[in-house]
């Protein structure tokens, strides 16, 4: 995916130069993608995958290639020789004699024709390669639109975690008001137990958000392999 790798570093690099110091301590959403691309196991697998299919053209080529063969054999044998057999006046010259021989071969083939197996082993390796192209960019684009989700979801479900928190503040407040008023007889005991009732909702509604954002971070650490801290809106 050239051209979305492209666009998405230069958009990084752009970014590094022009936020401030006190900008850069919170991580951005072109940060988080980046770190995606980088540090993501599914798409680093996927391009594990691409190399693995890449050399399969080269093997596939080697078919066009020639073999090279070699051999090697070494013979030694030891004996005694008496020339006294043959010459009975000349002493000494009988002794032992060392004989060694070898043999060395080197055997090239180079097939002239193959019935175009070579071939079309070398077109299909190619067509894999080019469909594993294909399925790496659609695994970035999947990859770089979760994480940019993830991105966004953390920061909703902080948001609405905050949100809800003090929802259940201003309701305490309301329970412990509507109490205060039925003890100076200006209220009922229907009062305070609907306040009762909001706030104990807004106490289930809290657990609730904070879950989901404690998910929303765990989703967002798988996908963009680093700890969600401080995010930009």
């Amino acid at each position: 995916m050239p051209s979305l790798r492209k666009s998405l570093f230069a958009a990084v690099l752009f970014s590094a130069t022009a936020l401030s110091p006190l900008a850069a301590s919170a991580e951005t959403i072109l940060g988080a993608l980046s770190k995606a691309y980088q540090n993501n196991s599914q798409l680093n697998s996927a391009r594990a995958g691409v190399r693995v299919t890449d050399e399969g053209v080269a093997i596939a080529k080697s078919g066009w290639r020639p073999t090279i063969t070699g051999s090697a054999n070494i013979d030694y044998s030891r004996g005694h020789f008496d020339a006294r057999r043959n010459e009975p006046n000349v002493p000494g010259q009988n002794g032992k004699i060392s004989i060694t021989t070898g043999n060395f071969g080197v055997q090239i083939d180079q097939t002239l024709f193959d019935g175009f197996q070579t071939r079309n082993n070398v077109a299909a390796a190619e067509a894999q390669v080019r469909a594993s192209f294909e399925s790496l960019r659609n695994t970035e684009e999947n990859i770089l639109f979760n994480a940019a989700s993830a991105y966004m979801d953390v920061i909703r479900d902080r948001q609405v975690a905050v949100l809800t928190e003090q929802n259940l503040q201003f309701l305490t407040e309301q329970a412990r008001a509507a109490r205060s008023r039925f003890d100076v007889g200006e209220g009922t005991r229907t009062d305070v137990a609907q306040a009762d009732a909001e706030r104990s909702s807004a106490v289930a509604e809290l657990a609730a958000a904070r879950a989901q954002a404690l998910a929303s971070a765990a989703t967002y650490r798988q996908i963009v392999g680093d700890d969600p801290g401080r995010l930009r809106a």
